[in-house]
């Protein structure tokens, strides 16, 4: 009954969290009109900027933002105790995370969809602009390179869940087509799509598909990867209502019913009992700690500052400006929809991270299979979570997660193979869907680079089709050449082996620490560029300096751990080709951290009084 209490009350929370904070910042601070032209209108092109619904847009923000951080995040996290983790992801995603994803959307609306590292350059200095587009090409080049990574690496752990999700890609073209073509109704094609994603899971074990996805499943790693790349190269260059649009809203349908689904099942197992177990339905209990007394005993580094930076995406994500400002901004047909998009996907994103809390400190309890023998309770806890580093693998978070949600969805007398299935797309849809916005945004990134190095005036034409020079820049500054360059080096970064000897991709994986850090650093620094702006509007901007400081320093605190804590009294042997790639970006990131933040002081002491 506690786990039924907690996810009832986490809704509650967020419903009234959207009622309450988020109208004050769209009436009261942000003033959202309704009747003003957003860019989407404005500068309409038929491919990055398309005036849309916002239902559909939607859809795209919440499947970009969550990708597989939610859950990997929170499902390691509950290792202290899921108080901590449940804490930090209610206060954090209501007045940390969601603010800043509002924020966002707002200042790049009021801006005519520029992104914010573009933003920064006007409203701080221009040498900040440069430093930010660093910072934001860094980070989502580990995006790619991780997220190609971890879809191959769910791919090979849940084999049928890969047919679903490669059908997924026609199926959004044929939507995209149906629906701004032709003009079709939104609602006949979101039942058509959802009916035929859901069947496509159910048939998934059919013979002759089974056979495809166990071919498949036996690809290396980095055939993945390929593979996955040159897929996030089409959707990136195609108009955005082709492909991208359509498969993420398609996904938020299969998604949050998969959601909903969850909650029923939760339900169900709150007040019978999980599926039977030798005839007996197990009772719905927490059997993990509420706070892990035993830190030592299973190896876990300090709670503060790592649980908020191991859990980023339920709470608060740097990740998602980019999002705000890279594509959805784009797209929204009326200012009043951001509150909807910008404050309501990221609530969405907590109470997911909630539910991942549940599934795998209470849904695991209801029954896992090791060794042939059924564990229950306490002891399918303490034997997934031994310690730090049984945990630390991706497969081990994925599955924690997996097994715990489908012991939900298996309370209502689903069967074990088709829950399990769903968990395992659940998963990998999530990842796909931030893998093809990733791309999308660092090839708005990388041409805001090269135009900032393009000297002459005649070179520098349009976003999308810049006029090819002999000048270098000018073929990075055009939309084919800057997304081939970011495939390239996130499949480079991807490609490389841990140590002599190792496959390829092992390397790359060495990255996954670093993600949580850098990510939360770049949302420090974007709540920075959101504050300037916000003064120089006039607005209050008490109630975002606090978490501006928090995400500021936590997460250089907890890089600066990562990268040298193990070097203190040693030796520089620990520099060794495991740790290089780490060590070089993580430091890099820090000293532009420093840059940025010296640069933003210099411009705050001279602006003018009345703005401060």
């Amino acid at each position: 009954m506690q786990t039924l209490i907690i996810a009832c009350g986490a809704f509650v929370f967020y419903l009234l969290a959207y009622h309450t904070y988020g109208k004050w910042l769209g009436q009261k601070i942000f003033k959202l009109d309704k009747n003003a032209i957003p860019p989407s209108v404005e500068l309409e092109d038929g491919s990055d900027y398309v005036p849309t619904s916002k239902g559909v847009v939607f859809g795209h923000h919440f499947t970009s933002i969550a990708g597989t951080g939610p859950i990997v995040g929170p499902a390691l996290a509950v290792i202290w105790g899921w108080l901590p983790a449940l804490i930090w992801v209610l206060i954090g995603s209501v007045f940390i995370g969601a603010v800043h994803d509002f924020g966002a959307l707002i200042v790049s609306m009021r801006n005519k969809g520029q992104t914010v590292g573009d933003i920064a350059g006007r409203v701080i200095s221009p040498r900040v602009r440069v430093l930010f587009l660093l910072i934001l090409f860094m980070a989502l080049t580990i995006v790619l390179a991780i997220f190609g990574l971890v879809i191959a690496a769910v791919f090979k752990q849940y084999p049928q869940s890969i047919a679903p999700c490669l059908f997924q890609i026609p199926l959004a073209v044929l939507i995209g087509m149906f629906i701004h073509r032709k003009g079709g109704n939104i609602m006949i094609a979101s039942v058509v799509a959802l009916v035929l994603m859901y069947l496509s899971v159910w048939y998934g074990g059919a013979s002759w598909l089974a056979e495809m996805n166990s071919y498949l499943a036996q690809w290396e790693l980095m055939t993945w990867v390929l593979v996955l790349l040159g897929y996030s190269y089409i959707a990136s260059v195609l108009p955005v209502w082709t492909l991208l649009q359509p498969r993420d809203y398609i996904n938020a349908l299969q998604l949050l019913s998969a959601l909903a689904l969850i909650v029923v099942g939760l339900v169900c197992a709150g007040i019978m009992g999980g599926a039977p177990v030798d005839g007996v339905r197990p009772p719905l209990e927490i059997a993990a700690p509420a706070i892990e007394s035993s830190l030592s005993a299973k190896d876990l580094p300090l709670i503060f500052p790592f649980l908020f930076i191991t859990i980023a995406c339920g709470a608060i994500s740097g990740f998602h400006c980019l999002v705000s400002s890279g594509t959805s901004s784009k797209q929204l047909k009326c200012e009043s929809d951001a509150r909807f998009v910008g404050y309501g996907s990221m609530l969405t994103e907590g109470f997911l991270a909630v539910l991942v809390i549940l599934a795998c400190v209470a849904g695991l309890g209801l029954g896992i299979k090791e060794g042939g023998v059924t564990l229950l309770g306490s002891d399918a806890w303490d034997t997934r979570y031994t310690g730090w580093a049984t945990m630390k693998g991706l497969g081990a978070k994925v599955g924690a997660f997996v097994d715990g949600s489908s012991n939900f969805i298996k309370a209502l007398g689903v069967p074990a193979s088709f829950a399990t299935a769903l968990m395992g797309v659940f998963v990998a849809s999530f990842a796909a869907t931030t893998l093809d916005t990733a791309c999308r945004l660092q090839r708005y990134v990388v041409q805001e680079l090269a135009r900032c190095f393009i000297k002459k005036k005649s070179e520098a034409v349009t976003a999308s089709a810049p006029k090819l020079t002999t000048n270098p820049w000018s073929w990075l500054a055009n939309k084919h050449g800057a997304t081939i360059f970011a495939i390239i080096v996130a499949g480079w970064m991807a490609s490389l082996p841990a140590a002599t000897g190792k496959p390829a991709g092992t390397g790359g994986l060495i990255l996954w620490p670093l993600f949580g850090a850098t990510n939360q650093l770049l949302g420090g620094l974007a709540f920075m560029v959101i504050i300037f702006w916000m003064r120089r509007q006039l607005m209050p901007v008490w109630f975002v300096i606090i978490p501006a400081i928090f995400m500021l320093i936590l997460p250089a605190w907890a890089m600066g751990y990562q990268i040298f804590g193990q070097a203190i009294g040693s030796d520089l042997s620990w520099i060794g080709q495991e740790r290089w790639l780490l060590v070089g970006i993580g430091s890099v990131s820090l000293l532009l951290e420093i840059w940025m933040v010296a640069e933003a002081i210099v411009a705050w002491r001279r602006m003018p009084s009345g703005m401060r």
